[in-house]
């Protein structure tokens, strides 16, 4: 089933197209990786999924709604998405008040009592596994466990569509493992479908169910992480996956 779907999408900076995608559609239920250099527009089509950037032409749709320079999403439709980027930003305040954040914005909703939040950030805080960590400032946390906090709370409204940019950029190994079994997990507790944006050719290869290869703003190559890693049809999604350089 199809959650998303882009139709004639472009961006453009002066006369820079940073993307060009004529068509994609992401699935339901899924966890799609979008892989390819830096500078190959994957953060911007993240963006633009998100609304957090405008397409320059044509538009994204998303539960009925349409995206696109002319027409925003509704405040309904943009609450089942959550993003997670790359550097963690934490309020100054505790792991618990940051997780609990997008739930205590729509309290003027009678059913997010103080009850129901304490259940769904105990909830997120267990997944994630910084139920000990609740009273501590967020701001003293380590890099890995910032990164964990960003998750829960973006987990914690249980979105339909969950948004990753680079989430495990910076972090050791150890840490990578323990986002990237959250994201699994996130997956198959809430049902979220997930896009993340990765560099990292081993992250894509084990999450992913399907991977975009975006080069130049365009999309090479789409399909089962198994296609495109071990049969990929395109030249340059070959050379990339295998680590070689291109242009």
């Amino acid at each position: 089933m199809t959650l998303l779907k882009i139709d004639k999408l472009k961006k453009t900076y002066d006369s820079l197209t940073v993307v060009d995608i004529p068509d994609l559609e992401i699935k339901s239920g899924k966890i799609t990786a979008i892989i390819g250099p830096s500078g190959s527009g994957k953060s911007t089509l993240l963006f633009m999924i998100n609304g957090l950037e405008v397409p320059s032409e044509g538009c994204i749709r998303f539960e009925g709604e349409v995206f696109s320079s002319a027409q925003s999403y509704s405040l309904t439709v943009r609450r089942k998405m959550a993003m997670v980027f790359q550097k963690p930003v934490m309020f100054n305040s505790s792991v618990y008040e940051n997780i609990a954040y997008g739930l205590n914005v729509r309290k003027n909703d009678l059913s997010y009592k103080k009850e129901y939040i304490s259940e769904k950030v105990g909830n997120a805080a267990r997944l994630t596994g910084l139920e000990s960590k609740l009273k501590q400032k967020a701001v003293t946390l380590s890099g890995g466990e910032a990164g964990r906090v960003s998750v829960a709370r973006a987990m914690v409204t249980e979105p339909k569509l969950l948004l990753l940019d680079e989430p495990t950029a910076s972090l050791d190994p150890q840490n990578i493992s323990a986002i990237e079994d959250i994201v699994r997990e996130a997956n198959r507790t809430y049902g979220a479908s997930v896009v993340i944006v990765t560099h990292n050719m081993f992250q894509a290869r084990r999450i992913a169910d399907e991977v975009i290869f975006l080069l130049d703003g365009k999309i090479i190559e789409h399909g089962s992480t198994e296609s495109i890693f071990e049969n990929p049809s395109d030249p340059r999604t070959r050379r990339f996956v295998s680590g070689e350089m291109i242009c």
